[in-house]
């Protein structure tokens, strides 16, 4: 099959019969309009490209699959999105739902701690976009999206929903590309198959699990995290003790309370797989950096989240083992950092460039449920 058929065989699997084939297959037609290539590296290991839709990050799949199932359930009612983002979920819920009616979309991001590029990309568009610079990290971010679903006014009078990896309707779409991944490699590199993904809030990583659920015939995955280690010291000392979040050169990957690890603990207890079979890592930013300059000498540029899971992947691929990384977002969207490591001037694409000079229209916010309450009530129709 093809990626979009194939895609909408594997969603069926958990929409059953409540939404008719047709519609799903019309649907996903409408979101994965962009190619998912594999691209080799090195030796018996290759780059899945998920960054070639149009805010160009992996989010796209999942920003424009909910977007377009929305409009399909929600019947015309009034909803709001309101979601945080580290940087990429931000841009591709923006473009998703851009223009869409009776849909207002409130997206939180961390001041000063995502890149100029990926803030140009959603706080430039406004119209039923509302962008909002939180004086704090991601993490403060997420819980104040958290505590707005357990407000029972704001969810009623706003039709709350939510465009995070909260939502399972993202992690649905994320489950297909991995598929599509496996559908490029040879016989020999899918029967033993190693998948290191960048991790963050661990939504990918959880879309990966759910696809090896499916049958998919993964080996083994590899957690891959920057200096926000919680799930890899929790993996190797067996207590959750999350410290301060801290900036890194992968920014989208700066969280150090995932919401999704829940969700992948629960897959492993209802599979019987010993969490111990998860591989996982950290990359400080100067081995990252170090990376990308290794990486750019084999004639693949890269921008720093995609090295980070190269690199971990490198280090533990065992003899006979094909090794395949995540590549989340253009490296031009962190084109201050590319630049400077690698010692060249990355051009930007089209969609970057159109946005790079035009203003933000975001607000600030402290880091206060109140403020964000006041906020929502006032953007309400």
């Amino acid at each position: 099959m093809d990626f979009v058929a194939r895609s909408a065989r594997i969603l069926s699997a958990y929409i059953g019969d409540e939404l008719p084939p047709e519609s799903v297959l019309a649907r996903v037609t409408a979101a994965f309009e962009f190619p998912a290539p594999v691209v080799p590296v090195a030796k018996d290991i290759a780059a899945l490209e998920l960054f070639h839709g149009p805010t160009m990050a992996f989010k796209d799949f999942g920003g424009r699959f909910m977007a377009k199932m929305l409009t399909e359930v929600g019947q015309g009612q009034p909803v709001t999105i309101l979601t945080a983002t580290s940087g990429d979920t931000g841009a591709a819920v923006a473009h998703a739902f851009y223009g869409l009616k009776n849909v207002r979309v409130v997206i939180l991001y961390p001041e000063g701690k995502i890149s100029p590029l990926q803030e140009k990309l959603f706080c430039t568009l406004g119209g039923n976009i509302h962008t909002v610079a939180v004086e704090g990290d991601f993490d403060a971010c997420q819980a104040l999206v958290k505590q707005a679903f357990d407000d029972e006014e704001l969810k009623q009078t706003l039709g709350l929903n939510s465009a995070n990896s909260i939502n399972i309707s993202r992690l649905l779409a994320q489950i297909c590309y991995y598929f599509e991944a496996v559908e490029q490699l040879p016989q020999q590199a899918r029967n033993q198959l190693v998948v290191s993904v960048p991790s963050g809030n661990f939504g990918d990583l959880t879309a990966g699990l759910l696809a090896k659920t499916l049958g998919l015939p993964v080996k083994r995955f590899i957690a891959a995290t920057n200096a926000n280690d919680t799930v890899p010291r929790f993996l190797r000392d067996g207590k959750w003790l999350p410290n301060p979040t801290v900036a890194t050169l992968s920014n989208a990957m700066d969280v150090s309370q995932p919401n999704n690890w829940p969700r992948v603990e629960e897959l492993f207890r209802r599979k019987n797989w010993p969490l111990t079979t998860l591989d996982y890592g950290c990359v400080d930013d100067n081995t990252t950096a170090e990376t990308m300059r290794e990486m750019a000498g084999l004639g693949y540029i890269s921008e720093p989240h995609a090295a980070i899971a190269y690199r971990l992947l490198r280090d533990s691929l065992q003899p006979g083992e094909y090794g395949l990384f995540l590549g989340t977002a253009h490296p031009a969207k962190f084109k201050e950092s590319v630049d400077s490591i690698l010692g060249q001037s990355l051009p930007l694409p089209p969609a970057l460039a159109v946005r790079a000079t035009l203003p933000l229209l975001s607000e600030r916010m402290p880091a206060s449920f109140s403020a964000l309450r006041t906020l929502m009530l006032w953007l309400a129709p």
